[in-house]
């Protein structure tokens, strides 16, 4: 541990490594019995090898045939309807391009699934989209067991689709792996307006022509979404954990800058291949160690409550075992020095120009509360405290002074909160987590009666009859991993909103999920258990009295449940539809909300 490390998170760090030891040593067995086989082409038949290059050009399939040259695997999410992956049309061939003078080469080894939560919210194909995560994890794995390649290369950006990438690239641990990151679009509209439409339309004060002309400016051009949602999130704890360059992470896409960054790593990933002097396996990188800075700068950012989902999942693929109380005694102790929408009005551009992640884990390390002892992807961590400039056409990093835009990323002396954006809930209704960084200290706190539905769209329909305005719980039940995939309950968050500022006390208790955008509404979600699996929100009842303290940790049924039976619902005939019903058996075997929501490690 460092000599000066914060004792809180020294202490989260050891009883992680304590807890995980059994499980990691078994993880590092696998790994390093891969890697003990050699480069993976080697153990190839003649057969095997004719396949694979095939269809290669005389040149690439000398130098795959060559043992002494690196055959990187591109496994991407490339689709050109999603905006953060539509930029990634061109990368394989820069990349082959970088490569070849080298010697070396690269080959897709194949793509994974990309859905967007922004285009399904609502819809029925959101209840796929958390199973999404665990077969993009199945398709990272597929893509790299023909065991022709050196090192990995993830073209993967946005909610579900990172997180998978490395839990399955983390099966073929013993190869160098990083990520190749794309950039956001521009800054449309500001984040303020976007919310002052959706609520106006919510209240149906503007018609649907406004709010999509509003929806158009804002999603306008390709590249990452802007706001600091999940997808932005991936980038910055995975920048932390030292999965990619440092300062890549939100670089423009069009940009001279991320053209040469691209073609550095896989430069330099091509020189880290088994048996150089440069080899760095992905199990050197992504350790106890690594994962805590990557919570760290979670927590300081005010990222995406998403990642109480998906950063257990990614530490379980590791042979790691985290805690949503991991998350929360870190969260006492790390300040919020990052000041974006939803937790304040800046956008993700403005996060970047005022330094980005090299900034924020400069901040981090001052306030001695990141491990040093780790090992990025490239270089050491002293380097992941510098920004990558392009100067005389030439890539050159340099270390971060101070901010750029205190009011984007906090000076030394100053912070914008003094804990971080995650805070865990329990109580008789079971355990849940809140993002309080975008919520008013004054909302923290909200005791009031329950009302009670099984879906957001019920929710909508109440409000528009006009039956949510009073101080209340709004309780959304049934949405769950094991009952329709946990769906992003978005449709919430206009109602919840016009409802607070109107000047009533409002919560949400679901078992369902919200994203890093969920706005200024003290939400419990992920409760766990749920619902369909007998947990004590089923046991509520219209008008008993809820309790929500984000300040306490407290979440409970004030209201006597002895002798009631568990609400029912027959989740499974509702999911029969939209592709849906092929996802049965992930729901039948999916783990709680608290345990990561993987059909993978149930």
């Amino acid at each position: 541990m460092n000599k000066q490390l914060n004792p809180m998170v020294s202490a989260v760090t050891e009883r992680i490594v304590e807890r995980s030891r059994a499980l990691r040593q078994q993880f590092l067995a696998v790994a390093k019995q891969q890697q003990s086989k050699g480069k993976g082409k080697a153990s190839l038949s003649c057969g095997n090898l004719a396949h694979a290059v095939a269809a290669s050009c005389s040149q690439d399939k000398a130098n795959i045939l060559d043992l002494t040259r690196a055959n990187l695997a591109i496994v991407s999410a490339y689709n050109d309807m999603l905006s953060a992956h539509q930029v990634y049309k061109e990368y394989p061939d820069q990349i082959k391009q970088a490569l070849a003078p080298l010697g070396h080469t690269a080959q897709i080894a194949g793509g994974v699934p990309a859905m967007c939560d922004g285009v399904t919210q609502g819809q029925p194909g959101m209840d796929m989209s958390l199973f999404s995560r665990d077969l993009i994890a199945q398709s990272t794995a597929f893509s790299l067991s023909h065991n022709m390649f050196d090192g990995t290369l993830l073209l993967g950006i946005c909610d579900k689709i990172a997180p998978g990438q490395l839990m399955g690239a983390l099966e073929f641990a013993h190869l160098p792996t990083a990520f190749i990151p794309a950039g956001p679009m521009g800054s449309g509209i500001t984040n303020d307006q976007k919310v002052d439409v959706r609520q106006k339309y919510a209240a149906g004060v503007v018609d649907e022509t406004a709010l999509l002309q509003m929806e158009c400016a804002s999603y306008h051009s390709p590249g990452t979404c802007t706001f600091y949602g999940t997808a932005n999130t991936n980038q910055l704890v995975f920048e932390a954990m030292g999965l990619m360059l440092p300062g890549s992470a939100f670089v423009p896409p069009t940009s001279a800058l991320r053209h040469a960054l691209t073609e550095y790593a896989a430069v330099r990933l091509a020189s880290m291949t088994i048996g150089s002097r440069h080899y760095r396996p992905l199990y050197e990188v992504v350790t106890e160690k690594s994962l805590v800075n990557g919570l760290i700068a979670l927590l300081a950012s005010g990222g995406s409550s998403n990642h109480t989902i998906h950063m257990l999942a990614v530490a379980r693929a590791a042979g790691i075992l985290l805690t949503w109380q991991d998350l929360s005694d870190l969260s006492d102790v790390v300040p919020l020095l990052v000041n974006v929408y939803p937790n304040g009005s800046a956008d993700i551009n403005a996060f970047e120009q005022a330094g980005g992640v090299p900034m924020l884990m400069t901040r981090l390390h001052q306030a001695q509360l990141l491990h040093s002892d780790v090992k990025p992807v490239f270089g050491e961590f002293i380097d992941q405290l510098k920004s990558p400039q392009w100067v005389d056409n030439q890539l050159v990093w340099q270390a971060c002074d101070e901010s750029k835009d205190p009011t984007v990323i906090s000076l030394p002396d100053s912070v914008f909160q003094p804990s971080g954006g995650i805070k865990v809930l329990t109580g008789n209704l079971g355990q849940a987590v809140m993002k309080v960084s975008a919520v008013a200290v004054a909302h923290r706190e909200v005791e009031a009666p329950a009302k009670v539905f099984h879906c957001q769209h019920e929710v909508e329909a109440a409000y528009q009859r006009g039956e949510l305005n009073q101080d209340c719980v709004v309780v959304v039940r049934f949405n769950g991993p094991a009952a329709n995939g946990m769906p992003e309950l978005h449709k919430l968050m206009p109602i919840l909103g016009n409802i607070q500022k109107a000047g009533y006390h409002v919560a949400l208790v679901t078992d369902g999920r919200l994203s890093g955008a969920s706005g200024k509404i003290p939400a419990a979600i992920h409760v766990s258990p749920e619902a369909l699996r007998g947990g004590a929100i089923g046991l509520i009842e219209e008008g008993d009295l809820i309790r929500v303290d984000a300040n306490t940790g407290q979440l409970e049924n004030l209201t006597a449940t002895t002798g009631r039976t568990g609400a029912q619902c027959d989740t499974e005939r509702l999911q029969q539809s939209w592709g849906r019903g092929l996802f049965k058996i992930c729901r039948e075997n999916v783990s709680s909300a608290d345990q990561g929501a993987s059909f993978l490690y149930s």
